[in-house]
């Protein structure tokens, strides 16, 4: 008995918009190691997930009428991917950024070391945030959320329907404005702590001008610093998870899921 495997174009359909969804989010998707592999590692992992998610893929898609259509629809997909992941590198960009405000009043400009992520030269205060931020991304199972807010984004926004407001724009740059929110409100007592220690050496060396205080400005920020950054990095997890919270639920309210 013969068995005649069929496939119909509409599968073909969707698994070329599924595909450019899912492929535009592991573009700005903050995966420790992921940008600095090779670039067959992610179409590979595009493609598995692609697959994995096969149950999802729309049922009946209606056939585009011409080339141009199809190529609208590609973007749309590509662009819901992109939002998505950009919308998650936001919660990493805000430790970023927040290493980034202190790294040159603490003294940490001078301390360089390799990016693992870029292969880059970069100071010690961003490469430690990246690598909080990697294992928080996995330790409070916002992998696992992403692919959950892939999966459902293909019935409540099904490939072919989709298309990007100005209401996902606006999100999207209310999202970016919680980076430097963020951002500052992480550091915001060490730049104060380090501004309170600039003020005292500058007194102290107007009251006493043959004293060298300014020698030792450097070392007395660069302890302050870490005394507080290992304080602080204690609430690291739970600003985390409430910047992800936000962040997961504008996707949720904009995706319909």
């Amino acid at each position: 008995m013969h068995i005649d495997a069929t496939l119909h174009v509409s599968t073909l359909y969707a698994f070329a918009l599924v595909l450019a969804r899912i492929s535009g989010l592991f573009v700005f998707l903050p995966i420790p190691g992921l940008s600095a592999g090779p670039v067959v590692s992610r179409v590979v992992l595009s493609l598995v997930t692609t697959f994995s998610l096969f149950p999802r893929w729309p049922e009946t898609l209606t056939t585009p009428a011409n080339i141009a259509v199809f190529a609208g629809w590609l973007i749309a997909e590509a662009g819901l991917g992109l939002s998505i992941g950009l919308a998650v590198s936001f919660i990493m960009e805000a430790f970023y950024m927040a290493s980034q405000l202190i790294s040159a009043q603490a003294g940490f400009s001078y301390a360089s070391t390799v990016d693992p992520t870029t292969q880059a030269d970069s100071t010690v205060l961003i490469v430690i945030a990246q690598l909080i931020a990697g294992l928080l991304f996995f330790a409070t199972g916002l992998d696992r959320q992403v692919l959950v807010i892939l999966a459902n984004s293909l019935e409540s926004a099904p490939p072919g329907v989709f298309a990007l407001t100005r209401p996902h724009v606006e999100a999207l740059l209310m999202m970016g404005g919680c980076v430097f929110s963020t951002g500052l409100r992480l550091v915001l007592p060490i730049m104060t702590l380090l501004l309170l220690v600039d003020l005292s050496l500058g007194m102290l060396g107007r009251l006493n001008s043959q004293l060298q205080i300014f020698s030792l400005a450097l070392p007395l920020k660069t302890l302050a610093s870490l005394g507080l950054l290992s304080v602080s990095a204690l609430m690291y997890p739970r600003v985390f998870s409430q910047l992800s919270t936000t962040v997961f639920g504008v996707l949720r309210s904009l995706l319909g899921t």
